[in-house]
């Protein structure tokens, strides 16, 4: 069955580093564009950025737009997000997810890991 598992996730503090892995089995990880999401407490669930097949193309939601970084490896099924810099307000749990409508307001995802924890904090 589709499996995404998130790990890496932890306390960082504010202008320090994280970087997330998503482990991805059970469908066709490299057929697929493959996104972040997360969910904070300020903003609720929000697209944080996509990357798409074979990393081509990557897109970021303007709070994160040059500090976190997507890539992937298709080789390890695995997707990743370096994050850097990071802020409080970057505080939240953190989901792969794969198919999803990015409409405005909550993304809708058909699948996506059970996602791990990240607090920035000092």
């Amino acid at each position: 069955q589709v499996q995404l598992v998130e790990s890496g996730g932890g306390l960082a503090q504010p202008g320090g580093s994280l970087r997330l892995s998503c482990e991805a089995s059970g469908f066709p990880f490299v057929s697929e564009w493959m996104y972040w999401i997360r969910q904070t407490p300020r903003e609720g669930l929000e697209w944080v950025g996509s990357i798409r097949q074979g990393g081509t193309m990557t897109t970021y939601a303007d709070p994160v737009k040059g500090r976190f970084t997507i890539s992937r490896d298709d080789a390890k099924n695995t997707l990743y997000l370096q994050m850097d810099n990071l802020k409080s307000g970057d505080t939240g749990v953190y989901y792969c997810a794969t198919r999803c409508l990015l409409l405005g307001g909550p993304p809708k995802c058909e699948r996506r890991g059970q996602g791990t924890q990240v607090t920035v904090s000092s």
